[in-house]
């Protein structure tokens, strides 16, 4: 079901909302920390790594953008799985986003609280918690337009950062920074060659830094409430994709010509070392400064997202029906009460255990990305043709069908190399498991409604027409792919 549109432009996420949400997601703590872990795996190679990274990310951005501007839905993939595969694949895509990101809030908070705790030792790390969560929840139930404003600073605060650390390796590289010897192209291919560890090195730190693209999925829930989905959601993408691209394969870029890879630690942030030997003061407390602010700005966007998705479940009474309701400003605040609730039940166990509970969460999050990814493309191949005969289609992702079955194998070759991974192995499992056991429970359910009775899966999408409000919450009934 559709969500109506916000009534006026005061109380909808605006354009630049939407691209800094969909900029902000993917730069996150995976960029100023997980680069450490493959650049020592895989050496300078790890340009190359984070090279096929990014293209799997940004077509499966691409993909979510054209079905967010078509059909501008709460639940986002989750209701394109649905009318795509069926009841059961909402259901399960769904909950399963619901799991990871209600897991990752806690994390980020507990992330966070982490660094200010360092800063401040005399208060408390759950103190910290707690004070991030009571924040960021306050901020998600006042309105849209609030959250929009909160995220888009945060974005920006990231965006400057990873220009200025650009902008300065740039200079060092030129030899343009006073007292900074330029090494030039020798940190390379000048250790061990470009590949030092060959193409396992490669593969080790793709299967690392892939997931340094999460949180992209955000901008889907937004369109919803969006003004204008169509054009806000399309000029988001299209500027966001091109940035994403670039800030972090050009900071790659910098940290592999500053930096010796053997100098890269797993545990680290690379970022401090390549600061250091810049002579940059205090190197240590602006880059953890900046991973405090990414860590803020993810939980910020998880928990938008979270509520979102849990307000479209509720809707389609496959989560409890009071988590549909909204405020007079149009926000599901209890789904944001809900949503929160990992969060601040990780307080307790952070009061007790100082520090425990952080690892274990972490672990909890697994491989979850990639099933979602993978229904996402392949409600893309289902719906793209349905949606063009109805002339919904603002936004075009090039190349298909060819393209979205290349994402659709790429995925599917990065879960069978992670099966062979026992670094890796485990998150796979986990995460298959989690899918598989909401899969049979969607089923069931599925079952029993109407969607799955005898006769036509569902009739076409009809032509585009502007949305209006509807009357009551209705099912959504899967769409046939078409020709």
């Amino acid at each position: 079901m559709t969500p109506p549109p916000a009534r006026t432009a005061q109380a909808a996420l605006r354009s630049r909302h939407l691209a800094m949400l969909a900029l902000g997601g993917v730069i996150g703590a995976g960029l100023f920390v997980g680069t450490g872990a493959g650049l020592a795996a895989a050496g300078p190679a790890v340009l190359v790594s984070y090279l096929l990274a990014a293209a799997l990310a940004l077509a499966i951005m691409r993909m979510l953008g054209e079905l967010a501007a078509a059909l501008p839905e709460s639940g986002s993939f989750s209701v394109y799985a649905r009318r795509a595969l069926g009841p059961w694949a909402g259901f399960t895509t769904g909950w399963l986003y619901t799991w990871v990101t209600a897991v990752a809030i806690a994390v980020e908070a507990l992330a966070g609280a982490a660094i200010l705790h360092a800063w401040w030792p005399a208060v408390p790390s759950w103190a910290f918690t707690l004070a991030a969560m009571t924040v960021f929840t306050i901020v998600n139930m006042t309105d849209v337009r609030t959250f929009g404003e909160a995220e888009f600073w945060f974005a920006s605060l990231k965006v400057l950062a990873v220009l200025a650390f650009i902008a300065l390796g740039a200079a060092a590289l030129l030899g343009l920074l006073p007292g900074t010897r330029s090494p030039g192209l020798a940190h390379l291919a000048g250790d061990g060659g470009f590949a030092p560890h060959g193409l396992s090195g490669i593969v080790t730190a793709l299967l690392g830094v892939v997931f340094a693209f999460g949180g992209m999925e955000v901008i889907g829930m937004a369109a919803a409430e969006s003004h204008d989905p169509g054009r806000s959601i399309r000029t988001a993408v299209r500027t966001a994709i091109w940035r994403i691209a670039l800030f972090y394969l050009g900071s790659v870029l910098v940290l592999v010509l500053l930096l010796p890879w053997r100098a890269a630690r797993p545990d680290e942030s690379p970022y401090v070392a390549a600061l250091v030997r810049l002579g940059i003061p205090h190197a240590d407390v602006i880059t953890q400064a900046v991973i405090l602010v990414a860590l803020l700005s993810a939980l910020n966007a998880n928990l938008y997202g979270t509520s979102r998705m849990l307000h479209s479940l509720a809707e389609r009474g496959e989560a409890p029906r009071a988590l549909a309701r909204r405020t007079r400003r149009r926000v599901p605040a209890r789904a944001v009460a809900a949503a929160s609730a990992v969060g601040f039940a990780a307080v307790v166990p952070e009061a007790v255990a100082p520090g425990a509970a952080l690892p274990l969460l972490a672990r909890a999050m697994g491989a979850a990305m990639l099933f979602m990814w993978l229904a996402l493309a392949c409600s893309h191949l289902v719906l793209r043709r349905s949606l063009e005969r109805t002339g919904r289609l603002v936004l075009r992702t090039r190349g298909f069908p060819a393209t979205t079955r290349v994402v659709i194998g790429a995925i599917g070759a990065l879960m069978v190399l992670m099966a062979l991974s026992p670094a890796t192995r485990p998150q796979l499992l986990t995460s298959g498991a989690l899918a598989a056991a909401l899969a049979v429970t969607g089923f069931r359910l599925g079952r029993r409604s109407p969607d799955s009775r005898p006769g036509p899966r569902a009739a076409p999408l009809a032509p585009s027409a502007p949305p209006r409000e509807p009357s009551a919450p209705q099912r959504e009934r899967p769409v046939p792919a078409g020709d």
